[in-house]
């Protein structure tokens, strides 16, 4: 297909299915294909963590981003993995020796889930990671009553997947190596209410505390225990390692691009080779004067869609206001920004009987809200983020006080 446009998009997430989208939209007639490791097409991956879990099966129809008949007149290679770029062919050398010829690339590779070291215990049976549709099958049909589980990592991942085990009637054991869950994500004040939130909900949590051992036995070598920092052990029916993604990047260094915790670009999402874009999960760029990576529909979407204007010859200049949601038990919690070097957090009463958001500031400047069961202070904060405005603490803090009226008209 080389010579006539072909765009080759590998990736089975949100950032292919946005780019596809958007590259039809504006251009029908451009050749498209699609590689994908997974034989699904792209699904949703937010849900794995939480519907996925509580049902007696998820349907991968259910989930998909587009339905298959969308996908009519694209070039599909899904159940292959991409082994080499060759760049200087313009081709990719797939898993089955296809050779697969490209004049633009589009690398939506996503991220995987970091695993626990073989050397304590993470290849014993019993022992999960959470990322693909296939994890979520395998982890729910393990999710039995009267289990006891052992989630190791405080972030999202970990109290997400502690939430649907004790819906389902599990006990739950989870372990925080750092001084507080989602200590690297969010204020003392967000995670002190999902801290308590977990703990009423009968959540064993020990933060400050690291994984020492998996111990496993029977004839499947199954994870039976576990020995903690703090010198306790526990007998554990399974395991899951909520630690964190790591971007899937490999193809991308052996073909010579740069690579810093993902796969860099620029704001047009172009890497160091013209002919070669990123998008989504395991993309590295700037943004408010660092370098980020960012694990979000959002950011898969918008960037997917930025990746298909640079193809046609425009410029984005991608520069998000992220947003991100979690849902545990019965509360959502809605975020807007990026909350970190803050300085000072002020938190705002919801209108609803237990509602709030919590509002980060560095100096005078508004970074980030949290919002607790408060969809009006999550939009509210979202508007003031996304006009660059940034309102006083003392109005943030008195609930009474009408916020929106600090932003210009139409805004």
């Amino acid at each position: 297909m080389t010579g006539d446009g072909c765009v080759v998009i590998v990736g089975g997430g949100q950032a292919a299915a946005s780019c596809i989208a958007a590259l039809r939209a504006k251009d029908a007639s451009r050749p498209i294909m699609l590689v994908g490791e997974e034989e699904h097409l792209p699904y949703q991956r937010p849900p794995l963590s939480k519907a996925a879990l509580l049902g007696d099966e998820t349907p991968a129809d259910s989930l998909l981003i587009r339905p298959a008949q969308w996908y009519e007149g694209v070039g599909l290679r899904l159940g292959r993995r991409v082994e080499e770029i060759a760049r200087r062919d313009g081709r990719l050398v797939l898993c089955d020796g296809e050779r697969l010829a490209y004049d633009q690339l589009v690398l939506c590779t996503g991220s995987r889930a970091r695993r626990l070291d073989a050397e304590i215990g993470g290849e014993l049976a019993g022992v999960h990671t959470l990322r693909s549709l296939a994890d979520a099958a395998n982890l729910r049909a393990e999710l039995l009553p009267g289990r006891r589980i052992l989630v190791v990592g405080g972030g999202y991942i970990g109290l997400e997947v502690a939430a649907a085990a004790r819906k389902r009637g599990l006990s739950v054991l989870l372990v925080e190596a750092g001084p507080s869950v989602l200590g690297r994500v969010a204020s003392a004040a967000t995670a002190g209410y999902f801290r308590a939130l977990h703990s009423s909900r009968g959540v064993e949590i020990r933060e400050a505390t690291n994984l020492i051992g998996l111990v496993g036995g029977g004839s499947e070598n199954r994870v039976r225990r576990a020995i903690l920092s703090d010198g306790s052990e526990h007998d554990v029916d399974l395991v899951v390692a909520g630690i964190g993604g790591i971007a899937s990047a490999e193809i991308a260094e052996a073909a010579g691009l740069d690579t810093a915790n993902g796969i860099v670009i620029d704001g047009a999402c172009r890497t160091t080779d013209p002919n070669i874009l990123a998008a989504g999960d395991c993309a590295s760029f700037a943004l408010g004067g660092r370098q980020v990576r960012l694990e979000s529909v959002q950011n898969a979407g918008d960037q997917g869609e930025a990746a298909a204007a640079s193809l046609l010859g425009e410029e984005p200049a991608y520069a998000p206001v992220p947003w991100f949601w979690s849902d545990q038990y019965d509360t959502k919690l809605q975020i807007v920004g990026l909350g970190h070097g803050h300085d000072s957090v002020v938190e705002r009463p919801g209108k609803r009987e237990g509602a709030r958001s919590i509002w980060y500031f560095r100096g005078e400047s508004l970074l980030a809200v949290d919002a607790i069961n408060d969809p009006a202070g999550y939009m509210t904060g979202r508007r003031f983020l996304a006009a660059g405005v940034n309102p006083g603490r003392l109005e943030v803090a008195d609930a009474a006080f009408p916020l929106l009226s600090l932003l210009p008209a139409r805004v």
